[in-house]
């Protein structure tokens, strides 16, 4: 479901652009700063509340959309933009992240991994000379001990 901010609920204020525009700039408030009270709105709960943890540096302590437009030199396009990037935010505050299924692999391929890490393979091989191994090798023939007999 898309949400529609209604005009009624964000407040509006013309002020002086910046930037180029010549001797006009000075004398014509059209730049447009935009006020969208978050806590207060008729937002669903779930998007107020994804809006107001987002860290998006427009939003204040006091949980208002501030925006300011100021790219057209008209007063009535600035204002569009401003509601429309307002309710850009929205529809991306409205969008439900999917949640991580937890996977575990299987030890298959971790006894595989292991097998082939070189460090096994080395103490494998210190395991394979010492001296219980040399015993049951030698068993039979009473060498692993002498004057044990």
């Amino acid at each position: 479901m898309v949400y529609v901010v209604p005009e009624s609920e964000v407040e509006f204020s013309a002020i002086r652009a910046q930037g180029p525009g010549g001797q006009n700039v000075n004398k014509v408030s059209n730049a447009v700063h935009m006020r969208f009270n978050i806590v207060a709105s008729a937002l669903p709960v779930a998007i107020k509340e994804r809006l107001l943890a987002s860290a998006d540096t427009r939003i204040t302590w006091d949980g208002v959309f501030v925006i300011k437009a100021q790219g057209a030199r008209s007063l009535e396009i600035n204002k569009t933009e401003a509601l429309a990037r307002l309710q850009e935010a929205i529809e991306l505050a409205s969008h439900v992240p999917k949640r991580r299924k937890a996977t575990k692999p299987t030890l298959a391929p971790n006894n595989v991994d292991l097998k082939a890490k070189p460090t096994v393979r080395r103490s494998n091989r210190g395991a394979a000379r010492s001296r219980s191994s040399r015993c049951e090798q030698q068993h039979s023939q009473r060498h692993c001990h002498p004057g044990a007999a």
